[in-house]
């Protein structure tokens, strides 16, 4: 899963460098509201609202924003978003996973295949590049937790299925359907983690150099930038000297 990691260490610093905080904000608010509608407002019985509160609130999303987004489903506001997944193919034959939102699947879709094009991608049907993804439940904890064995062992405990521990931090993996337990009960043992969550992790990885890199963060970048897109993720692996000059 390296290249897994080093995508998220490039979302960890753009998340911090380049995204503006009220879209981000706003797209947590968007799937707090989504969680909300669809079950219980209480996150305590709402387990998808309760990772979504979660992630927020790691994300610094200001409580009275939290409950907002909560009371805009209650009352009926909001509109009704559905969820698409798109697939396709960024610069250099990555593959291109864009998680979105939206009320208008028309012009998400019109978005979403324009932006890969100018990128020199191109949108493929759903299912076209899904196979070399797996989905998994992600929790991260900083590295102050406690040292690698330590997290491992708890991880173990907790029914996980892979750790990947740095001096940045511990990434822990588990079964897409687990997470909500394994998350509970790494808490019990670790305390409060930094964000819990669903990821689709790369099976396969497509390696690029220094310009592919570039051209796929411009596509990354311009999809995020959508407002109807919620995540992206790409299968790309990189050297570590191609990253530090990113």
């Amino acid at each position: 899963m390296a290249g897994h990691s080093k995508w998220a260490n490039i979302q960890h610093r753009k998340g911090r460098q380049d995204k503006l905080r009220a879209k981000l904000f706003s797209k947590l608010s968007k799937e707090i509201t989504v969680a909300a509608k669809m079950g219980d407002p209480d996150p305590d019985k709402n387990p998808r609202l309760r990772l979504a509160v979660k992630e927020a609130k790691s994300s610094s999303v200001p409580k009275d924003v939290i409950e907002r987004a909560i009371k805009k489903s209650m009352a009926g506001e909001g509109e009704d978003y559905e969820e698409i997944r798109y697939e396709g193919y960024g610069p250099g034959g990555v593959a291109v996973i864009v998680e979105a939102m939206t009320d208008n699947r028309n012009r998400t879709a019109s978005s979403v295949r324009s932006t890969f094009t100018k990128a020199g991608g191109n949108l493929g049907e759903t299912g076209s590049v899904g196979f070399m993804f797996d989905r998994k439940g992600e929790v991260t904890y900083p590295a102050s937790v406690g040292d690698a064995d330590t997290v491992m062992m708890a991880a173990i405990e907790a029914g996980a299925e892979d750790v990947q521990s740095s001096d940045e931090g511990h990434v822990i993996y588990c079964a897409d359907t687990d997470l909500n337990e394994v998350a509970t009960a790494l808490e019990a043992d670790l305390g409060e983690s930094e964000s819990t969550k669903l990821v689709w992790v790369p099976n396969i990885s497509t390696e690029l150099d220094l310009e592919g890199m570039e051209k796929l963060m411009k596509l990354i970048d311009a999809l995020e930038d959508d407002d109807d897109v919620q995540r992206v993720t790409a299968n790309f692996e990189a050297s570590d000297e191609v990253m530090a000059q990113l």
